[in-house]
């Protein structure tokens, strides 16, 4: 009787092992959830611009991995100045999110620092190059070489022989978009000229407007805007200035912004230079959910791994074509674009 109890004993014994080895089997099998957030410079996530590419990248990379908005998903932090950066990283990093987007070169001061505080928490930002930090990913854009493709659509479509640039900040990053659309411009057309004028801000629709303005009524006839949400403003005057029977083109920026040039009537949008923020914050967020975030390097997109590219909105099949001809040459080589 003993002798059968003792079996019975080491019977439970052993399949309470076997029981409790496949619960830690199944345990150890299910993968970490990794979470991931941004922070916006001075615009929105609605911003039409690459704030809003950024959080629809975000976004995508949540859906496919089953993850919601907010703690142990993904998220962003709305930053309405330049003192909300370091708050907002902070927030982000209470939270306990593991690999944190700042979009835009603005960020990389709050980046470094809060970097070097925090080891164990990765960081990109977007536009800029942070060194020296071993969890921080910089992430750069070719935009000279979109911007080049802008200065070809200009070219070829101006009938004054004047074209316009609206940028927003004068910074290095804005200044790649310009030195991008005036080498474009003149490899078409030396003779043709570009007015250029700087917004002071991403953020002021109305300074964009005005200056745009001046510029369709001093003869230009088609602008390309690297202004963020004051590019809203360039919209504004094209579709006031074509309603009144003059034709003039926008070219947008960062997104396909073919939906900002309609108006009752017609499309001021002649073409679009995107930059797939969104591409690179679904592609490093997945990265670092591998344990394979670039941390301490730069990570460059460009027009040959379609980093960024100019969306035909309305150019004409000449125009396309001549588009298409320049960026076979700048992706084989035979052109380099400069980036000042």
């Amino acid at each position: 009787m003993k002798k059968s109890l003792v079996v019975l004993f080491s019977t439970v014994l052993v399949l309470g092992g076997v029981l409790a080895g496949c619960g830690s089997q199944k345990t150890a099998s299910k993968k970490a959830t990794h979470t991931a957030a941004l922070v916006t410079d001075g615009g929105g996530i609605d911003d039409k611009s690459f704030n809003q590419s950024a959080w629809e990248g975000l976004e995508k990379w949540g859906a496919s991995h089953d993850l919601k908005k907010g703690v142990n998903g993904y998220n962003y932090a709305q930053s309405s100045s330049d003192a909300d950066f370091f708050p907002n990283i902070n927030k982000l990093i209470k939270a306990k999110y593991q690999t944190i987007f700042a979009i835009g070169y603005k960020l990389d001061n709050a980046v470094s620092q809060s970097a070097k505080n925090n080891p164990n928490v990765n960081f990109a930002i977007i536009d800029s190059n942070v060194k020296n930090r071993k969890n921080v990913a910089s992430v750069n854009f070719k935009t000279e070489q979109s911007s080049f493709l802008a200065g070809v659509a200009a070219a070829k479509t101006t009938k004054t022989n004047k074209v316009g640039f609206v940028g927003g900040i004068d910074s290095a990053v804005v200044k790649t978009f310009e030195a991008g659309f005036k080498q474009g411009v003149k490899a078409v057309n030396p003779v043709i000229t570009v007015d250029v004028k700087y917004a002071g801000s991403f953020t002021k629709a109305d300074v964009g407007q005005s200056l745009a303005t001046a510029m369709y009524n001093n003869g230009a006839d088609v602008i390309y805007h690297a202004a963020g949400g004051t590019g809203a403003g360039v919209f504004t005057a094209a579709k006031n200035i074509s309603k009144g029977g003059q034709k003039v083109w926008v070219i947008g920026v960062d997104q396909d912004q073919k939906a900002d040039g309609k108006y009752d009537g017609g499309n001021v949008t002649l073409a679009s230079a995107v930059k797939q923020v969104g591409t690179a914050v679904e592609d490093l967020a997945n990265q670092a959910k591998n344990d394979k975030f670039p941390g301490g390097k730069t990570v460059t997109y460009d027009l040959k791994d379609k980093g960024v590219a100019l969306v035909n909105d309305n150019a004409s099949p000449e125009t396309w074509q001549a588009v298409k001809e320049y960026q076979q040459k700048i992706e084989a080589g035979t052109i380099k674009v400069a980036a000042e």
